[in-house]
């Protein structure tokens, strides 16, 4: 009786499997600082101006307290 709703039910569970790896992965704190890194290394190499940094700076930042708001 159930066996036809199995394929539904390990594809839903795959989709909320693969929904919290990338969730780990948006809001880890290591990979935000490396990503603040990279910005400070593209300001130093004259990639982008100080204003893009400030932007891109601003949404790790909101990443990082939505990632902590979300464990705590």
């Amino acid at each position: 009786m159930t066996l036809p709703l199995a394929p539904v039910k390990g594809v839903m569970w795959l989709a909320e499997v693969l929904t919290e790896q990338a969730e780990a992965q948006l809001y880890d704190p290591g990979r935000i600082a490396a990503e603040m890194q990279q910005i400070a290394d593209e300001v130093a190499m004259g990639e982008i101006t100080e204003e893009e940094a400030a932007e891109r700076e601003e949404d790790l930042i909101r990443r990082l307290n939505e990632g902590r708001a979300r464990s705590g």
